[in-house]
């Protein structure tokens, strides 16, 4: 057993009471399937004897207007809008007085026909004392494809892409006024087992440590032996961190098939989520994506930096290539340089015989031969808490 002499540093991040209530409000635009998430979340929680209480704010909108029609509450006038809201929330927050663990499902913000609004009203989240808030994101063809499919709105890929970033700094600005700024997360939807687990662990393991799993991404989409070795490593990250792992939302690879079938005068591309079940495909415009340029790169590169703040440290997995090249992207160089300016622990998993670089060397706290041995070293400094793959 370590002590508190042999403990690592970085593991003091950790002193936190086990099962300390926690109180947190999740946000996301619509088209997200919040509620679909949340219930596996809560299946997953309740499978190991912890009760994590929802509360959907737009179920409860609905019930309290039983005379608007499914789909339709966003086209009430604003004044009935905030009206039904506040009457909700006053409920939630009597209900959940007392509750260990609980969610509260809602929105920051509405892009809808009344143009740009609030979906919340500080005095009530300051009643409701949220100790965590969580924005959702997915990838902007997922929420395209709900959206147009549950509701009549003609939002383009662009507009959803434009909405996401307004509910993320929404979300943000909302848990620094309450006094949760160092406890707002942007949570990627993904590949919901996994990024289900992170949110159960947010809730009742947030003594373990924050991960930023850094990998290169398009340019080894093609090679499937490496794109293995590297879901290997994050799954074995996943299973005793708290990972906010990059691929979970990533348009990139949608904007360069964009780009072929342009070239190649096809008007569609086909797409798939990642989370609904049945993964049924649909076609998506060409040019709307072609539109959003611009904003993929930019929201990558943005988003990407804000996972890593939001980590206690980065590991980044360097496979080596076909012909003994380093797998080392322009992009995960650039992570693990923005890591080591913000104070984070820098870890690295470098499996080519070439030697790296001194931008490598001297930048890492600590590099390894294989993902095994990291987790050996994370262990014996102290850094794998205890039944750590709970939810696993």
């Amino acid at each position: 057993m370590l002590t508190t002499e042999s403990r690592s540093p970085i593991a003091d991040l950790w002193l936190y009471r086990y099962h300390s209530p926690m109180r947190a409000i999740l946000t996301g635009q619509i088209g997200i399937d919040k509620k679909q998430y949340l219930q596996a979340v809560a299946k997953l929680a309740a499978d190991k004897a912890l009760s994590i209480a929802m509360y959907h704010v737009g179920d409860r909108m609905y019930a309290e207007a039983p005379d608007v029609r499914p789909g339709g509450i966003l086209d009430l006038p604003l004044s009935r809008l905030h009206q039904l809201r506040r009457s909700v929330f006053k409920d939630i927050i009597s209900e959940s007085a007392g509750r260990e663990h609980i969610i509260v499902n809602t929105h920051a913000t509405f892009r809808w026909r009344h143009g740009l609004f609030r979906a919340f009203d500080f005095d009530q989240i300051e009643a409701l004392k949220p100790d965590l808030l969580v924005c959702l994101v997915d990838n902007a063809e997922a929420v395209y494809h709900r959206l147009h499919a549950e509701h009549t709105i003609d939002a383009s890929l662009k507009d959803i892409m434009v909405w996401r970033e307004e509910e993320m700094l929404a979300t943000e600005l909302l848990a620094q006024a309450v006094g949760c700024g160092s406890k707002f997360y942007i949570l990627s939807r993904g590949r919901e087992a996994l990024t289900g687990r992170t949110c159960a662990r947010l809730i009742a393991r947030p003594d373990l440590l924050k991960v930023y799993p850094s990998f290169p991404m398009t340019h080894v989409h093609d090679m499937p032996d490496i794109l293995a070795e590297i879901d290997a490593f994050r799954s074995a990250l996943a299973q005793h961190f708290i990972t906010f792992d990059p691929g979970d939302v990533d348009e990139k690879l949608l904007l360069d098939r964009a780009v072929a079938a342009a070239r190649q005068g096809h008007d569609f591309i086909e797409c798939r989520t990642l989370a609904d079940s049945p993964d049924t495909p649909f076609q998506l415009p060409v040019k709307q994506v072609l539109d959003c340029a611009g904003d993929i790169d930019g929201q990558i590169y943005s988003r990407d930096f804000r996972l890593i703040d939001q980590s206690d440290m980065i590991v980044s997995y360097i496979p080596e290539l076909p012909g003994g090249t380093p797998g080392l992207s322009s992009g995960v160089e650039r992570e693990l340089q923005h890591a080591f300016e913000h104070s984070k622990q820098v870890y690295v998993v470098w499996k080519p015989a070439k030697s790296p670089s001194p931008f490598i060397t001297k930048t890492a706290t600590r590099l390894f031969a294989s993902t095994d041995e990291a987790l050996a070293h994370f262990e014996t400094e102290g850094m794998i808490k205890p039944q750590s793959s709970l939810f696993a």
